[in-house]
Parts: structure tokens; C-alpha cells; sequence
């Protein structure tokens, strides 16, 4: 029943999404509905299974007033976001409102890569002093809401401006990572800017040697460093333990030494994902499969209950992309003009805070 199963395992991929980014009403129905087609495929081969069902029948579903019900997924996380209202629940959304356990070892810059967020973000919303020193234990409010910018049936879409990569499987978004890209810098010598384009991975290595481009070369010589033309794999090694190839030259999907540049604009170009997130992400990916890497500051998005989201970041690249004029228009091709609230809409384009807010009227 190579069909059934699809339909299953399409299902389960959802419900494991939302259940990893704690939207425990959104997983319940899913994860029911798995059930309810494993129970399908199994009632039609129950010939051929043992006297003890499969599956367990679908329990009824846990309420918002029984918070000792156990998640559907086991796994540790570290941090729990709250679980959207319906209102706010849309399959362009992804993370939310949440609070987070400090970590040993962790800084507001570490925990803010980790989050995908900025550590302004973490220092006004939870008024810390930039300086402190963060205890272990200590609880740290967040929203790190996103619309997805776009969307792909199997591939990697990477947006510059909200520094995160999306990756999907079967048309379902399965991964939504922070990662750190190209900084702003353009000049005559130097482009480390990370390019826009379509691409498809080439190539993928465990434990990379780092042939050193020409360009970084150049820049060692001018910091009067050793110039070095490659480096061996090993704790030094910028790439860290994984590195996929694209077909843009130059540019990596890696591993990195610095968890802590996630979420900015730091590499010369390539793409940096967490060591946490990059073993299982680097399993994942296959040869030839492809991407997009796209530059989309200013998103929009309507949830299923009608409810209008809006999420900008800064045009860091000055490609005059995201400017109130255009959005607009946006907005009134979609017919959503006399459902917009314009005060919160000029708040949003002005603070550029990175997060999805909602501007229904």
C-alpha cells in the first residue's frame, strides 16, 4: 500500500513540525490523524500483524487545562515556545512566543543564535543589562514568529535578510534553521556579500579540508597574517565537521567553529549552521537536490482564521527592497487593505524588528 503510506508518512512530517516548534494543538490534530490512517492500513492487513494491535487507538484529545499531559514526542528540547492561539495558527507561520532555560555555558549572544532572534531582542524584551553574566536556570522570554518566504516541494530555501534556511521534504517544511551569512561588505577589493541564485548540492564531505579562496588570501596578507592556501580538518578548521557544495561558486552550507555567529551576518559569503543542527541536516540532504537562496526583507502572510501578519528586517545588503510603497501595493492586490490596521503596519515597516506581527485591524 505504497500510497497509504505516503499519505501517512506526509502526516507524521507534518505533525512532527508543529510538535517541534510546540504548537501543541496544531501536532494533536495531526498526529490523530496519523493515527486514524495507521489504523486504516492496519484493519486492511491485520491478517499478517501479531494479536496485539500496531498502533494504539487515538486518545481523546488533551486540552489546554490538563498541562501534565506528556507530549506526543519524548525528545528533550531545551526550550519550549508557548503554543499559538488558533488565531495565529497558519502553515506560512513558524516559531512563536516562548521562554527559554539558560543552558551552562550559555551568553545572550549563544542563546539568541540558538533561538534565531537578535540579543537586542533578548536584552529589551526580558531588560537585561547587556553585560550581565546569564545564571543557569535563569527563564528568557522570546518571539522568534516567522513567515515562511517561500515555498519549495523538496529543497533548501535560504532568505538573506531573516538569516535562516528552510528545508522541505514532500512539500512540507521539516527544518527551519538560523544561520549566519556574508556581511554587508562590497567594495573594490572585496565582495563578501552572499550571492542570490538557484542552485543544486554538488557535494557533501565529513570532516572537510578548507582550500583557502584567493580573496580570503588577499585579506590575510593585508592584516599582515601568514597566508595559508588550505587547512586540514580539525578543531580550527572554520568549516567545522560538515560541509555541503553548491553549485554557486564559492559557497558552502557549513558547520562552523563559532555558534555564536549564527544568526548574524558574519562569513564571507557561505552559509554557517550550528554544530547542533548540522549532523542531522548534513544526513539528510542528498546530491543533486536543490535550492534557492533569495532576498525577501519585507513577508506577508494570512492565517487560516484571516488574521495578517507582517515580518520586515533590515535591507542589509542596500538593495532597496523593502520599502513601504511596495508593501502596500502588496497588500492591496491581495484585497486586505480594509482589514489592515495602518497604524501597526507603519510600526512594523519602522522598527524592522524581524519578528511576524500581527496588523489585522
Amino acid at each position: 500500500m505504497p500510497d497509504d503510506m505516503k499519505s501517512l508518512d506526509a502526516t507524521l512530517a507534518d505533525a512532527e513540525q508543529y510538535n517541534e516548534l510546540a504548537d501543541r494543538k496544531g501536532a494533536e490534530k495531526l498526529y490523530l490523524m496519523t493515527l486514524q490512517k495507521a489504523q486504516i492500513i492496519d484493519s486492511t492487513l491485520k491478517s499478517l500483524l501479531a494479536p496485539k494491535p500496531l498502533l494504539p487507538a487515538p486518545e481523546p484529545q488533551v486540552t489546554d487545562s490538563d498541562p501534565e499531559s506528556p507530549s506526543p514526542d519524548p525528545v528533550k528540547v531545551e526550550h519550549k515556545p508557548e503554543s499559538p492561539s488558533d488565531e495565529t495558527l497558519s502553515a506560512e507561520l513558524i516559531g512563536g512566543v516562548g521562554v527559554y532555560t539558560v543552558q551552562s555555558g550559555d551568553t545572550i549572544r549563544l542563546v539568541a543564535s540558538k533561538l534565531g532572534v537578535t540579543s537586542q531582542h533578548l536584552i529589551m524584551r526580558n531588560r537585561l543589562d547587556a553585560k550581565s553574566f546569564l545564571k543557569i536556570g535563569q527563564k528568557l522570554a522570546y518571539n522568534n514568529r516567522k513567515i515562511i518566504p517561500k515555498q519549495m516541494r523538496n529543497g533548501i530555501v535560504v532568505n538573506i535578510p531573516d538569516r535562516t534556511l528552510y528545508y522541505f521534504q514532500h512539500g512540507n517544511l521539516v527544518k527551519s534553521l538560523p544561520v549566519a551569512l556574508g556581511t554587508s561588505t562590497k567594495n573594490e577589493k572585496h565582495v563578501w556579500q552572499t550571492p542570490v541564485g538557484k542552485f543544486k548540492v554538488t557535494a557533501k564531505q565529513k570532516d572537510p579540508t578548507w582550500y583557502i579562496p584567493s580573496s580570503i588570501q588577499s585579506e590575510m596578507e593585508e592584516a599582515g597574517k601568514e597566508v595559508i592556501t588550505s587547512m586540514p580538518p580539525g578543531p580550527e578548521n572554520p568549516l567545522g565537521k560538515y560541509a555541503i557544495k553548491t553549485s554557486i561558486p564559492g559557497i558552502l552550507i557549513h558547520s562552523t567553529t563559532k555558534p555564536w555567529s549564527i544568526y548574524s551576518f558574519a562569513s564571507h559569503g557561505c552559509i554557517r549552521v550550528s554544530p547542533a543542527e548540522m549532523e542531522d541536516f548534513f544526513k539528510e540532504v542528498k546530491i543533486n537536490m536543490i535550492g534557492e537562496i533569495i532576498y525577501k526583507p519585507v513577508k506577508l502572510a494570512v492565517t487560516e482564521s484571516g488574521r495578517i501578519f507582517l515580518e520586515v528586517h533590515r535591507d542589509i545588503y542596500k538593495k532597496g527592497a523593502n520599502d513601504s510603497r511596495d508593501t502596500k501595493k502588496t497588500i492591496e492586490i491581495k484585497n486586505l487593505a480594509d482589514r489592515v490596521d495602518w497604524k501597526k503596519f507603519e510600526n512594523v515597516m519602522r522598527s524592522k524588528s524581524g519578528v511576524a506581527e500581527d496588523i489585522t485591524l
